[in-house]
């Protein structure tokens, strides 16, 4: 699992980002988290919809596509929830906890940028 910040317009917008990239971390996902810590996220590779069965808590949602743009925002989507489509031109998606993400600058055709992390 990789990880790295998700900057938006050369800021750090999400500071801890796990990536999800195998077949059995996508299908996992956030499943089975009690929450997701503010300053935390989730970035699935090779998803263009979600769904929230089995979760424990809301989630918002951000849909790009392969070129780091966004395709659409979720806001508040609660477990439970069947499926969340991100567009037919949808390739990844980033999770976050409900409500601690300024979503206010994140519309659609906004391009995103992934930083790896570097230990040290």
């Amino acid at each position: 699992m990789r990880k790295g910040q998700i900057l938006l317009n050369g800021k750090v917008w999400v500071q801890h980002v796990e990536t999800a990239a195998t077949t059995w971390q996508r299908m996992r996902g956030l499943l089975g988290r009690r929450e997701l810590p503010a300053g935390q996220g989730m970035l699935i590779d090779s998803c263009g919809s979600i769904h929230t069965v089995g979760m424990r808590f809301a989630i918002d949602v951000v849909f790009l596509d392969r070129t780091w743009r966004i395709c659409r925002v979720c806001q508040n989507v609660r477990p439970g929830c069947l499926a969340t489509l991100g567009g037919w031109r949808a390739a990844r998606t980033l999770e976050v906890g409900a409500g601690w993400l300024d979503l206010s600058a994140a519309s659609p055709g906004v391009i995103l940028e992934w930083s790896e992390a570097h230990d040290s």
